[in-house]
């Protein structure tokens, strides 16, 4: 039986001598354990991941984890809100009266404290402003403006949500978002092996602050958002997500400190994917793809070649003649909608131990 157990520890790298403490912990935490980095650009999916992880593995979220996440879906429902109105303008898109009147107070509404019940008030509303015909032009482009993705799933679900007993199912926790900040870490015990999970925050700017603390690492999980193909940034609205994913994994597979480490390259929320190409072309975003329109299987091979391919390129870059060269790294890919999927963690450990046993027999 696989059980997991977790132990958690936060670094702030935006902190002073962040380079130097982050290491240092890290190290101290980490020495007897095998580790796993869990890296991605914002938005892939890795809190999602390290949730799903803990929820197979019967590591139990405790009560005040689960009063967190009552408190963060109704925090995701109002800032999501504001998200979307702010976008309206940009997509030349307007609220009805009622529901512009309603928009002005969404940002005076405050986050929830221990205990607190929902406000009642909030939940016609709320729907109300999810059934304007302006709210829906613009959840159905929200690629063009970086709208959260649990949107639908949390106000197609008001009414249980508002509810005074409410409190958050596994699907809601799985669906939660939070940006990852700084390095929080995780282990699972699978039989008589430690795994230590490393979640490294996605967002531009602490990227090069981590990649240095991480020497001899036995593997990487690395998330791509498969649905992120036609979306832009938060941050910058004229980049495209999937590029960007393509420009930090190229990054990775380049660096001399990740030589040598086998990738789990995770291509997550197929699901979301398999949906969206019926009605957004790969091609308007990707010139070069050749595959039938709204193929899933196609588009997911293109992505995962276009992925290996640039992996290549790296590991060509990266050789340099010695007498000792750097062994030759593996690449596991896997499909995954990590709100579904349970066989993340075998997947991991299956990268993990051979990298491990490589090293302890060569």
């Amino acid at each position: 039986q696989v059980m997991g157990s977790c132990s958690s520890i936060n670094i702030d790298l935006g902190a002073t001598g962040a380079y130097d403490g982050a290491k240092t912990e890290v190290d101290a935490h980490t020495k007897k354990q095998l580790r796993v980095l869990l890296l991605g650009t914002s938005d892939s999916g890795k809190s999602t991941v390290y949730k799903q992880m803990r929820i197979v593995h019967n590591d139990q979220f405790t009560p005040q984890e689960i009063e967190s996440y009552r408190q963060l879906v109704l925090n995701n429902i109002i800032r999501g809100a504001v998200r979307l109105v702010d976008a309206l303008p940009e997509m030349q898109l307007q609220l009805s009266p009622e529901n512009e009147r309603f928009a002005q107070t969404l940002r005076d509404i405050k986050d929830l404290q221990d205990g607190e019940v929902y406000p009642e008030e909030l939940l016609q509303p709320l729907q109300g402003f999810w059934e304007d015909a302006g709210v829906q032009e613009g959840w159905s482009r929200g690629n063009e403006v970086a709208l959260p993705e649990n949107l639908q799933y949390f106000f197609g679900d008001l009414p249980r949500v508002f509810q005074r007993d409410y409190v958050p199912t596994t699907q809601d926790i799985l669906w939660c978002r939070a940006p990852t900040i700084g390095i929080t870490e995780t282990m699972f015990k699978l039989g008589d092996q430690e795994l230590k999970i490393v979640e490294i925050g996605g967002q531009r700017f602490g990227r090069r602050q981590w990649i240095h603390c991480f020497n001899n690492i036995p593997a990487i999980v690395f998330l791509v958002s498969l649905n992120a193909y036609d979306q832009c940034l938060f941050q910058d609205v004229s980049a495209n997500r999937m590029q960007d994913a393509m420009a930090v994994w190229s990054s990775i597979c380049d660096s001399t400190y990740f030589r040598s480490t086998n990738i789990i390259l995770l291509f997550n929320k197929d699901d979301l994917f398999t949906e969206k190409i019926k009605k957004s072309p790969i091609k308007q975003h990707f010139p070069d793809y050749e595959g039938p329109e709204g193929d899933a299987a196609e588009g997911r091979n293109y992505f995962r070649e276009r992925f290996l391919k640039l992996s290549s390129q790296t590991s060509a870059r990266s050789v340099c003649p010695s007498a000792h060269p750097p062994r030759k790294r593996e690449i596991y890919t896997h499909y995954t909608a990590a709100t579904s999927d349970t066989t993340l963690l075998r997947v991991i450990m299956t990268a993990v131990e051979g990298q491990y046993n490589i090293r302890n027999h060569s």
